[in-house]
C-alpha cells in the first residue's frame, strides 16, 4: 500500500533582492546574486490581473508633444553645461556624487547662485551643515542672492513643504542620504530611506517641472551609496573626481538621458569657490627652460576633449636583486608591459635597474594611446638623452612592437597644433586624415607616423 503526501496548497514565501531582482526562498542578510546588504526582503504575492484605471492624460501622436517645456537652461557654470548636453532641463532628476571634501556642495551652489543671480527662484536644502555654514560659503564664494532660499532640513516632509511654499524652478538636496521619510523603516541612509526620499523628490521634479539636484555619496570603493535603483530612477548621474592635494577637479557623465555620456568638464577648486577650467592641458605640462631627459608629451582624451599631459620616468641602477617599478598616474600593469616590449624588440634591458613613472600636475592617464609617450620617456631617462623638443607621442603598444592605431587621431594632433608642438610621432596607417598633405603637415606641426616603437625610438635618436 503505498501512501501520498497531500500538498497543503500553501506556497513558500519567497525573498526578493530590491536592488537586482534574485530571489530566495529564504531570508538572508546579504544578496547572494549582488553581494548588496540589507536589500532582501519578503517579496508581495502577485495580486492576480490589475484592472483598468483613470489616465493622468490622453495618449497623443508624438508629432503633437511640446518640448517647450523641456528645453535645456543654462546653469550658469559652462562647463557643467557641457557635461549635462547644454544645460539643466525642467523636471529632471540629476544626481551628483563625490568623495568627500571634493567640492560637490560648493560647486552645487554656484549653479544655485547663478540661477538666482538671473532672477531664477532656487531652494538649496542642506541636511548637513547648518544654515548659518552655507551662509559663509556663500559670502566667501560672491554667491548670496535673494533669490537663493535656503533650508536646513533632514525631514522628507519639511522638504517637501519648502518647495511648495517657495515654488522654486531649481532644488538643490545636500545630501540624499541625510533626508528620512516618516513612517519608513531604516536609518538615514539605508536603503530603504533612500529609495523612499528619492522616488518622493523625483516625483515632485516631474510633476512640478522643476529642476532636481541631488548630491549622493560614494562608498570607498568610489561606488554611489545606496541602492542601486537610485541611479535607476534619476535622469542624470555625474560624478565629481579630484585628488585631495590637487585643486583640479572633473565632472564626468555617467549617465545622460539628454546629452552624451563621453564629456567632461575641469574646474579649479580654491579658497574663494570654484573655477571653470575650459583648456586644462597647461596644468599637466610643464614649460622647461631647457631639454630635459626621461620627459614626453602624451595626448589623451577626456571624453570629447583632448588634453595634453607631460609624462616623466627615471631610470636608475638597482641596489637590490628586485628592482623598484613605481607609477603615478599611470597604470602600473600598462609600464611593465612597456618595459617588456622595450627589453624584447628594442634591446632596451632594464632588469638591473629601477624605472619610475609619473605625470606631471597629478594626471591619471589610464588610455592605451599614453603607451608610447611612456616607451619615448622611459628610453630618454635610460641613454640620458631628451627627446626632440615640441614632440608630442600617440600610439598603443601591441606585444609584438606595434604601434595601433587610436580613436580621435585627428583630434589629438589638432590639438597639440594648437599649442604649438612642432612633431607628433603616430602609429602608421593608410587611413591617416591627413596623408597626402604637403610633407605629412598639420598646419605648423609635421606628423610622422611609424609602423612601430623601435621605429619611433630611432626617429627621435633614443637607441643606442
Amino acid at each position: 500500500m503505498t501512501s501520498t503526501k497531500a500538498s497543503t496548497g500553501k506556497s513558500r514565501p519567497a525573498y526578493r533582492c530590491s536592488e537586482c531582482g534574485w530571489e530566495t526562498g529564504k531570508w538572508v542578510g546579504r544578496c547572494g546574486e549582488c553581494q548588496a546588504w540589507g536589500s532582501v526582503a519578503e517579496a508581495a504575492a502577485a495580486s492576480g490581473r490589475t484592472p483598468a484605471g483613470p489616465v493622468s492624460a490622453p495618449a497623443v501622436p508624438i508629432s503633437q508633444v511640446s518640448v517647450a517645456e523641456s528645453a535645456f537652461r543654462s546653469s550658469g557654470v559652462p562647463e557643467l553645461d557641457r557635461v549635462l548636453g547644454g544645460g539643466l532641463v525642467p523636471g529632471a532628476a540629476i544626481l551628483l556624487a563625490g568623495e568627500p571634501g571634493v567640492g560637490k556642495s560648493t560647486l552645487l551652489l554656484e549653479v544655485a547662485a547663478q540661477t538666482a543671480r538671473v532672477g531664477g527662484r532656487t531652494l538649496y536644502v542642506t541636511g548637513e551643515e547648518s544654515a548659518s555654514q552655507v551662509r559663509l560659503r556663500a559670502d566667501r564664494t560672491g554667491g548670496v542672492y535673494d533669490q537663493l532660499y535656503l533650508a536646513a532640513e533632514t525631514d522628507l516632509g519639511a522638504v517637501l513643504t519648502h518647495i511648495e511654499e517657495v515654488r522654486p524652478m531649481l532644488v538643490v538636496v545636500d545630501s540624499v542620504q541625510t533626508i528620512t521619510a516618516a513612517g519608513v523603516e531604516g536609518v538615514p541612509g539605508g536603503v530603504t530611506q533612500v529609495k523612499e526620499v528619492a522616488a518622493a523628490l523625483i516625483r515632485v521634479a516631474k510633476t512640478r517641472n522643476v529642476t532636481m539636484v541631488l548630491i549622493g555619496h560614494v562608498t570607498k570603493d568610489g561606488a554611489i551609496a545606496g541602492p542601486r535603483v537610485l541611479e535607476h530612477l534619476v535622469d542624470v548621474v555625474l560624478g565629481f573626481e579630484g585628488e585631495r592635494n590637487s585643486r583640479f577637479r572633473m565632472v564626468r557623465a555617467l549617465k545622460n538621458r539628454f546629452g552624451p555620456i563621453d564629456e567632461v568638464g575641469c574646474f579649479d577648486l580654491g579658497s574663494d569657490g570654484i573655477a571653470a577650467v575650459a583648456d586644462p592641458t597647461g596644468l599637466f605640462v610643464e614649460n622647461h627652460e631647457q631639454q630635459v631627459a626621461g620627459t614626453c608629451v602624451a595626448v589623451t582624451m577626456e571624453g570629447r576633449r583632448p588634453m595634453l599631459a607631460e609624462i616623466q620616468a627615471l631610470v636608475t641602477i638597482s641596489p637590490s636583486e628586485r628592482p623598484r617599478r613605481t607609477t603615478s598616474g599611470v597604470d602600473p600593469a600598462r609600464v611593465a608591459m612597456v618595459l617588456a616590449v622595450l627589453q624584447q624588440h628594442c634591446g632596451i634591458r632594464l632588469h638591473t635597474h629601477d624605472v619610475f613613472v609619473s605625470t606631471v600636475g597629478g594626471a591619471r592617464l589610464s588610455e592605451p594611446a599614453t603607451d608610447l609617450a611612456v616607451a619615448v620617456a622611459i628610453a630618454s631617462a635610460h641613454v640620458k638623452k631628451p627627446a626632440p623638443r615640441g614632440i608630442v607621442a600617440i600610439g598603443e603598444l601591441g606585444l609584438a612592437g606595434e604601434l595601433r592605431r587610436v580613436r580621435d587621431l585627428d583630434q589629438r594632433v589638432s590639438e597639440a597644433s594648437r599649442l604649438g608642438f612642432a612633431v607628433a610621432v603616430v602609429p602608421e596607417s593608410p587611413a591617416i586624415p591627413w596623408r597626402g598633405d604637403d610633407a605629412g603637415s598639420r598646419g605648423e606641426l609635421k606628423v610622422m607616423d611609424v609602423p612601430g616603437v623601435a621605429a619611433a625610438l630611432r626617429l627621435l635618436s633614443l637607441q643606442h
